[in-house]
């Protein structure tokens, strides 16, 4: 027997979240880097300039996250960090071996959005997206 709170949304996109997380991870975890950390290497790819807090907004963590994972990133040989051309702040950059590791670890994202697609087949995988975005937006 399921109650309303079966139908809670916060509950469903936890949970809902956590199994792309766990997916993802799987998938990444022989190119040695998590989801978040794809995320922000593809941000680094995508967009390279961004401050940390421009970057933090963009992919929806928060700035101590991200500064805590560029500087095991870096430490780790796929960012590099300098000084901003103005300001204060940091800027940082993909590495070549951080462009390596996007590359080979590309495939394995995408065979991971096919699953998701092919797992949210009804209703369209675009209304899906679209509605996520639209709560993101609150």
């Amino acid at each position: 027997m399921s109650s309303e709170f079966d139908l809670c949304l916060v509950l469903n996109a936890r949970m809902a979240s956590r199994a792309v997380t766990r997916l993802a991870d799987r998938r990444l975890r022989q190119h040695g880097i998590t989801a978040a950390q794809f995320s922000i290497l593809t941000s680094l790819w995508d967009h390279p300039g961004r401050s940390v807090t421009q970057m933090a907004s963009a992919i929806a963590m928060d700035r101590s996250t991200l500064s805590r994972n560029l500087a095991l990133l870096e430490r780790n040989g796929l960012v590099t960090t300098s000084a901003a051309e103005r300001g204060n702040g940091r800027v940082s950059a993909l590495s070549e071996t951080g462009r390596q590791v996007i590359g080979d670890a590309i495939p394995a994202w995408r065979a991971q959005q096919s699953q998701l697609r092919a797992a949210l087949d009804d209703p369209e995988f675009s209304t899906v997206i679209a509605a996520l975005r639209q709560l993101a937006r609150l």
